[in-house]
């Protein structure tokens, strides 16, 4: 069945949707009735844990759902806003972590040969720090400005299409470019969260953060909407996932400590000690807050400046003209206030996308009429998905999943899979090779599509709950991975 048949059909099917009634209290799960089956009994032992929180209104899983530390990467939950709860927990260790995808003007027959793939992804790797432990290089950028203007901090020397207005969408095609918040909760931090901090934006990170290039498949039944974006069949797209790095990690240092005590003080718990909350009305909640905030807007430039050491790769190849035009950028892990018919509520997203319909008053400007792209990542080796929000997202505020969902821990992989079998799935010595710019696969063997669900599962999970619709699959031509 084609994903967007359900919505040509009109409206979902029941079978992607279940409701379990937990002794915390009650939990949504889009899923198909496969993935519904498989899941662990931890990740319905962590709902219940996270719905004993106090005014908690609602919580679903997406179908990619996993054990996290202290709540599920997949969760929304929300309250709220007038006597709601903030958790870090729900939030997630990698604030603001995200995607962002860019399209050029290059077809994927102009990428067609494996020694020129291998020559791209050099060239991007002289711009791109790829070491875990290695400084940007943007020395010359103010992290003051960051944490507190986001995209609006940096020079226009790093926004390029700054120059031509009228072209621009470094700074229009994202989900947030800037949030505001108390900015005298700076004030209190330390020299060193603000010397790593500046060491590592426009750094890519370990673990599942990646550049990938891709070319563009468009979904028939979306042709109108796709081209609209700018979309072309066979084009070639830059995908990126990073986040906040080391400024988020401080974030969660500097503020957990005290999240335990004011549970303590206010006889708060949980069957978990790694599930932590307070009232958003608390100070030491409304600091977290701040912080959080601070964060996203380091993680939406620290994207940004990864797409811009991209771009200068892509040049080196195939000459100064070449451009990369922001399709869109946009987070997975945060919480934040949503105006919603029932009134302001206060909504955590941790390994969940927002993904809005047309006509919805949260889209940016440049598709207010459309919905906004929503960016969804395979594993290594497989496709990834461009979607557009649906009307009937509303039930679920909207949120779909993030990607494909871990079904198998980092050591669990480097026990079970082989070398061989990570090269199979790459493709490794044929013309449409996807080609990776570790020397060694054995390094980057936890991150191989064995590891992960089967994205296509996940999707048809999506768009058979009526939740968003395919515009486009992004298939894989290259991927770059950090170094641990």
């Amino acid at each position: 069945m084609n994903f967007n048949e359900q919505q040509q059909a009109g409206g979902y099917d029941s079978r992607y949707k279940h409701e379990l009634a937990l002794p915390g209290g009650d939990l949504k799960v889009y899923a198909s009735e496969q993935l519904f089956a498989t899941l662990d009994y931890k990740v319905l032992e962590m709902a219940n844990n996270n719905l004993q929180i106090p005014n908690i209104e609602y919580m679903s899983y997406t179908p990619d759902v996993h054990v996290g530390v202290g709540t599920c990467i997949g969760t929304t939950a929300v309250w709220d806003a007038a006597d709601g709860y903030v958790s870090p927990s729900i939030v997630g260790s990698d604030i603001g972590c995200g995607m962002r995808v860019h399209l050029t003007t290059l077809h994927k027959d102009d990428l067609r040969e494996v020694k020129l793939r291998r020559k791209l992804v050099r060239a991007i790797e002289k711009y791109l720090p790829m070491e875990q432990q290695q400084r940007g290089t943007y020395s010359d950028i103010r992290l003051e400005n960051i944490v507190r203007k986001g995209l609006h901090g940096l020079p226009n020397k790093y926004v390029p299409d700054s120059y031509t207005p009228k072209k621009s969408s470094a700074l229009s095609h994202v989900e947030i470019s800037k949030l505001g918040f108390d900015e005298e909760i700076l004030n209190e931090l330390p020299d060193m969260a603000w010397h790593r901090g500046h060491r590592q934006l426009g750094t890519l990170g370990g673990g599942n953060h990646f550049v990938e290039i891709q070319a563009i498949e468009i979904a028939e039944e979306q042709r109108e909407l796709a081209e609209a974006w700018g979309l072309r069949d066979g084009q070639i797209a830059v995908m990126i996932h990073s986040g906040s790095r080391a400024w988020g990690g401080m974030v969660n240092q500097f503020c957990i400590p005290a999240f335990a005590k004011v549970m303590g003080q206010l006889g708060l718990g949980s069957a978990d000690p790694r599930l932590i909350y307070a009232p958003l009305a608390h100070p030491q909640a409304r600091r977290y807050v701040n912080l959080m905030y601070s964060a996203l807007n380091y993680a939406v430039v620290n994207r940004h400046l990864i797409a811009y050491a991209v771009r200068e790769g892509f040049r080196d190849v195939f000459g100064p003209k070449c451009e990369l035009r922001t399709l869109y950028d946009l987070m997975h892990n945060y919480a934040w206030q949503e105006q919603t018919a029932a009134g302001t509520k206060f909504v955590h997203r941790k390994g969940a996308t927002r993904a809005l319909p047309a006509g919805h008053p949260d889209n940016p400007r440049p598709y207010a009429a459309t919905g906004h792209p929503a960016l969804i990542p395979g594993s290594m080796g497989t496709a990834s998905y461009i979607m557009v929000g649906q009307p009937g997202g509303e039930e679920n505020y909207y949120s779909i999943c993030h990607g494909a969902g871990r079904i198998r821990s980092r050591s669990a992989t480097k026990r079970l899979v082989s070398v061989n079998d990570f090269s199979k799935s790459l493709r490794v010595g044929r013309e449409d090779e996807i080609v990776v710019n570790q020397h060694s696969l054995e390094s980057i063997i936890d991150e191989s599509p064995q590891a992960y669900k089967n994205v296509d599962e996940i999707i048809e999970s999506v768009t058979g709950a009526g939740l968003a619709a395919v515009v486009a699959k992004c298939k894989p031509l290259a991927a770059i991975k950090g170094t641990k």
